[in-house]
């Protein structure tokens, strides 16, 4: 398609025409995934190859490996130093703890764990089957991301 701009007519020379992409649609018909593992059409599951699956587990998996790992170590170094500054105040006399009612109090949430655990053991085990059944389902994925999740973790 020639671009033809008012007042001007026809291009004088052949130089001075171009033609008009549409990246979008460039972009939707030659998907750089699809040249390099296939195209396939199917159930959920099976809508990709097996190379793509794994790759996209993979990817996924080692991006949420790298994250875990920066955020518990984080995590693990805020805990650790509130309890040490916990006990640093503890030796110089700032924290006084009172450990009648800390026995007391952990009594207490243990028999409130037992009748709370009880009550919760059908809805644990169906959220344990439906995720089995997740991950029967897409076998390929879900040992492409626990590779790429330990991959994560390791780096």
């Amino acid at each position: 398609m020639a671009d033809r701009r008012e007042g001007q007519g026809e291009p004088e020379s052949e130089d001075e025409a171009y033609e008009v992409v549409d990246l979008t649609e460039y972009a939707r018909s030659h998907q750089w995934w699809s040249r390099l593992f296939g195209n396939n059409s199917g159930p959920i599951a099976e809508k990709y190859s097996v190379a793509t699956q794994i790759a996209m587990g993979g990817v996924t998996g080692w991006c949420a490996g790298y994250v875990f790992q920066r955020v518990g170590k984080m995590a693990a170094t805020a805990v650790g130093g509130g309890f040490l500054l916990l006990q640093i105040a503890n030796h110089s006399g700032y924290v006084q703890v009172d450990w009648k009612k800390v026995e007391k109090d952990v009594n207490k949430a243990k028999k409130h764990l037992k009748k709370k655990a009880n009550k919760a053991a059908p809805e644990i085990n169906t959220f344990i089957e439906e995720a089995t059944e997740f991950v029967k389902r897409n076998i390929v994925v879900s040992s492409g991301f626990v590779g790429g999740f330990l991959l994560g973790l390791a780096s």
